[in-house]
């Protein structure tokens, strides 16, 4: 036999030899480890950090003056649509009437083109006569006579109109008889005078219906207008739509337009000298 010794398959522990330690527990993941987790860890989420970010609205300065300025405009924008589609006052007019509208524009332009003729045929003669100051002094005095029949100061005949408005119903103000007046002036009128009062470039009409002064004198009802000018130009402007015969029609008063070749205006003004104002030529 040998002296070697078999190894015991099954030792049995030395209860003298200390016992080998037992596994220590793995501890459990801290709540910062999973920042994915929802419930009860103190961290916001996704959706939360969005909400924050959204609400509420961070408005910057630059933002708010832009925002004002963008409905400033699109208010401005508004009223002017608004404003275009109340005035069209000529979109439900005849056909006939927008017609006779462009007759009155382009008799206007002629007559405007044929002052500047007439100035320009001024100049040649003078430029060109052998005796200027002849010539200077006959332009002179039809200067004067123009400007007198201007002024109110001479008295005047022609062709033209005489428009009567009766007013049956004291509803005429002086702003419609006024109204009248630029109408007519508008036409080219180059004298009017009212009920025997002459109508100058300073004129006023006060007063309320039924008691109406023009430069201070009273004048009543029916109101006669005598006015020197191409009859062809002044009707139409009285009658065109929502003009001054439509708008006398609605307060119930009449007005007449009656042409003629031969207006006698010989209601005169007296010359006044002004106060301040002088002559610059020497």
């Amino acid at each position: 036999m040998s002296n070697e010794e078999t190894p015991n398959p099954n030792p049995k522990p030395n209860p003298h030899s200390d016992p080998e330690p037992a596994p220590m527990p793995r501890p459990a993941p801290s709540p910062e480890a999973d920042p994915g987790t929802e419930s009860g860890r103190g961290q916001p989420t996704g959706r939360q950090r969005l909400m924050a970010g959204l609400w509420p609205p961070r408005v910057t300065r630059a933002q708010l003056i832009v925002a004002v300025l963008l409905f400033g405009l699109g208010l401005g924008l508004a009223i002017q649509v608004r404003s275009t589609s109340d005035t069209g006052a000529l979109r439900g007019a005849r056909q006939e009437d927008l017609v006779r509208i462009l007759d009155e524009l382009d008799d206007r332009t002629q007559r405007l083109e044929d002052e500047k003729a007439l100035l320009e045929d001024q100049r040649t003669e003078l430029e060109n006569s052998s005796d200027q100051a002849e010539e200077a002094r006959k332009q002179t005095l039809e200067k004067e006579r123009q400007l007198g029949i201007l002024a109110g100061t001479v008295a005047a005949q022609g062709p033209g109109i005489t428009l009567t408005i009766d007013d049956g119903a004291g509803a005429v103000e002086s702003d419609m008889l006024l109204d009248a007046i630029q109408e007519l002036r508008a036409a080219g009128a180059e004298a009017i005078q009212v009920n025997g009062v002459r109508v100058v470039a300073d004129s006023y009409f006060s007063g309320d219906a039924g008691d109406i002064e023009v430069d201070g004198k009273k004048i009543k009802a029916p109101y006669r207008f005598k006015v020197i000018g191409k009859p062809q130009d002044l009707e139409p402007a009285l009658n065109i739509p929502g003009g001054v015969v439509q708008t006398l029609e609605k307060e119930q008063a009449t007005a007449a337009v009656t042409r003629s070749q031969k207006i006698v205006v010989d209601a005169l003004r007296p010359p006044e000298r002004p106060d301040y104002a002088r002559s610059s030529s020497q």
